[in-house]
């Protein structure tokens, strides 16, 4: 109840790979109607680095009240996590596939915390 149903923007103390197999995901719409996680797509992010819903998922899922349950039928993803530093080949830092501006998914996340400084 009252719960905000995409995982937050986050980092971990372990290395996560997590791919898509059908449907849709709900917390990487994309920007744009551009797509976002596509079936087949997958994405690695190794550990403290930084990731979560793109702020434009974020954004939509703040202002949802999620006064009622809701089961998720759009999709298939999976996730496996692993305490190793994985290491990318060659091939998947310049495959044509890799979407070079991922990171851009981020844009215009509002930040939530002071930093130290502030």
């Amino acid at each position: 109840q009252n719960t905000f149903r995409p995982p937050w923007f986050h980092r971990n103390v372990m290395t996560e790979f997590m791919g898509l197999i059908y449907g849709k995901y709900d917390a990487k719409k994309g920007k744009n109607g551009s797509g976002g996680f596509v079936p087949g797509g997958a994405s690695l992010h190794s550990i403290m680095t930084p990731h979560g819903p793109d702020a434009a998922s974020y954004d939509a899922n703040v202002k949802n009240p999620c006064d009622e349950p809701t089961k998720f039928e759009g999709g298939l993803a999976f996730m496996f996590e692993s305490s190793a530093m994985c290491k990318l080949s060659q091939y998947a830092l310049n495959c044509e596939q890799r979407e070079r501006d991922y990171a851009s998914c981020w844009d215009g996340l509002d930040r939530a915390f002071p930093t130290q400084a502030e």
